[in-house]
């Protein structure tokens, strides 16, 4: 398989030429550190650690898998010797504040590294983007006690993080939390109960490990209302955050999974184990969504990482391999057969790839600057601004990770395809690929999880379909400005402000249809997510393909008048191929709901 390159010239482009992303960071609290050059330099320092020791360990880790051996973990081999150089690197700790070693600066920084991390090695990546989860938890709800204790060795590095919610008996269901949190006279708490599917739960890694547990006082309200939020390392923390004696919280076994071999994926028991409580009592499934929605952006993450990698795999491959004769007549005559990237449905392919991953990559940039005002307004104490774009990246959230992973594992997919049975093959690990893509769809809630998020909580229940008022304004405003332009760029206006119309249209329509028919939102909810994901990339894509016309056109930067160009027509194949996907989705989305229904369940079964 080719080696892995990090895409540094279309994330300079986002950065630098769309989405202005220096003077975004001169309007942070936070961001003046954050110039063009200190950005510039941590992108290729990231590029460096990804391309030269991370990627080399993808395959290697993969075949080799983690070893699970008396309650211990073991990572592949090379794992612990790359952690070491992360966390000596500070790559840890560069959107955490100074006073806990970090580097102060804005959260969008860690988004683009993880990026090149995760395409490189999602394995590896995932035990430090877990980390990344807890740290924030502590830091938005810990005492000040919890933070001097855990954030430094956490934010170093040294230490890791893992969210433990899931239990055998429910996974998104937390209304069934077992796990019980006894209160002691010291102020701690002894928990105990078994959490599964616990990733980065275990390993040789880190010296200690802070779990962030959910479990239940006793007395405490059924169902969510019930669910308190703990801090419960596998190493006890002294006062001074120096590590003390085993916890009993140990790891019963590491699942044998499809994919992401090379991270584990554990069974932790706590038996008594010691803990302390963050946030409010019957309050942390709110905390833990603090947690939880660092990691959907990360498992969004995922999805483009995924659809790069396997581009990345695919495209040297169809330039090198030879087969049959191009349909239009010879195009490689020196040769006995045409090279595959000469064949249409191989372009379609290879064209697909890259529209989900550049497209997905503006949407994730997007949702990043909201991310930076959000964590400002916070340390700001600006309730009003806080609310605000915790309300516009709720809204981006769900559309993030159901819409991107989906569309990560046709990407991958599509890579096995391109190289025929050999996609099949490990050794050219396009096959790991579609492997370790598959559970994007399935953690931090399925994608049927993400879309009833969406249309349920946050269009109908939470703002009575303002939210995506509010995002296909900016959409039809974008559109306006462009709907004359002559050619591409006017065409996909056209098309994007028909279809921003048809997404409030059809919003309407379920609202108005959903209190008399109860499993509407259930059924519906799928097809709207997706056709809501179609809509948003194609705005992002247009965006994108107005930018690279306006610098064009100006003659700016005719060195990169080919990366213009090709932008310009990866646009255009976006609009003509994959976007009338979604009318399909938007039909479907309003389809009565008897014809998913009304099969008796003692009737599915095959007579």
């Amino acid at each position: 398989m080719a080696p892995y390159k990090a895409p540094l010239r279309d994330m300079r482009f986002l950065l630098n030429e769309v989405f202005d992303y220096p003077g975004h960071y001169a309007g942070l609290a936070n961001g003046g550190d954050a110039t063009p050059e200190v950005v510039d330099a941590i992108l290729e320092g990231a590029a460096t650690l990804c391309e030269e020791i991370l990627a080399p360990l993808n395959l290697s880790g993969d075949l080799e898998g983690c070893h699970f051996k008396d309650g211990a973990v073991t990572t592949p081999a090379g794992f612990k010797e790359a952690y070491a150089q992360y966390a000596a690197g500070g790559w840890q700790g560069l959107s955490f504040p100074a006073e806990y070693g970090g580097q102060g600066l804005p959260l969008s920084i860690s988004v683009f590294k993880s990026e090149m991390m995760g395409g490189a090695n999602w394995s590896f990546n995932m035990y430090a983007g877990l980390s990344l989860g807890c740290i924030n938890t502590i830091l938005r709800y810990g005492t000040d006690a919890q933070k001097r204790q855990y954030l430094p060795p956490l934010v170093a590095g040294v230490w890791s993080g893992a969210m433990c919610l899931t239990e055998a008996q429910c996974g998104t269901d937390l209304a069934q939390v077992k796990t019980r949190a006894v209160p002691q006279p010291d102020g701690t708490y002894k928990l105990s109960g078994t959490k599964i599917f616990i990733s980065a739960g275990e390993h040789d890694l880190a010296d200690n490990i802070i779990h962030i547990v959910l479990a239940r006082l006793p007395g405490a309200p059924a169902g969510t209302r019930g669910l308190s939020l703990f801090i419960v390392p596998k190493y006890l923390v002294k006062p001074d955050a120096t590590r003390g004696e085993r916890n009993p919280v140990t790891c019963g076994s590491i699942e044998h999974k499809m994919g992401i071999r090379a991270n584990a994926t554990a069974v932790l028991n706590f038996d008594e184990a010691v803990g302390t409580m963050i946030a409010e009592p019957n309050k942390g499934l709110e905390a833990m969504f603090t947690f939880m929605n660092s990691a959907r952006i990360g498992t969004a993450i995922q999805g483009i990482a995924h659809a790069e990698a396997s581009f990345q795999g695919a495209l040297p491959y169809a330039r090198e391999r030879r087969s049959m004769r191009a349909l239009s007549g010879k195009k490689d005559p020196d040769y006995a057969a045409d090279a595959l990237i000469w064949h249409a449905d191989v372009r379609r392919m290879l064209l697909t790839q890259k529209a989900i991953a550049e497209g997905g990559r503006a949407m994730i940039y997007s949702a990043a600057q909201l991310a930076d005002k959000l964590f400002n307004a916070a340390t700001e104490g600006n309730q009003a601004k806080y609310k605000e774009f915790d309300d516009k990246l709720g809204f981006y959230t769900p559309i993030l990770k159901g819409f991107l992973t989906e569309m990560g594992v046709e990407a991958a997919n599509l890579g096995m395809q391109v190289f025929g049975g050999h996609g099949y093959i490990h050794e050219q690990g396009m096959e790991q690929i579609a492997r370790d893509a598959r559970i994007s769809t399935l953690y931090e809630g399925t994608t049927g999880i993400q879309a009833l998020d969406l249309l349920g909580r946050k269009v109908l229940l939470g703002t009575r379909g303002k939210c995506v008022r509010d995002f296909t304004a900016t959409v039809l405003r974008f559109s306006r400005q462009h709907l004359f332009a002559a050619g591409r760029i006017g065409k996909m206006a056209r098309s994007l402000a028909r279809r921003a119309i048809q997404w409030n249209v059809i919003t309407t329509r379920i609202m108005l249809r959903a209190p008399r028919d109860r499993e509407l939102v259930g059924s519906a909810s799928v097809d709207y997510l997706m056709y809501s994901g179609y809509v948003m990339m194609a705005y992002f894509w247009a965006v994108q393909a107005a930018k690279a016309a306006e610098l064009s056109a100006s003659g700016k930067g005719r060195e990169s008048a080919d990366f213009y160009r090709t932008k310009i027509q990866t646009a255009e194949f976006y609009f003509e191929r994959l976007l009338p996907r979604a009318d399909g989705h938007g039909k479907s989305a309003l389809a009565p709901t008897r014809s998913v229904m009304q099969i008796d369940k003692e009737h599915f079964a095959f007579r």
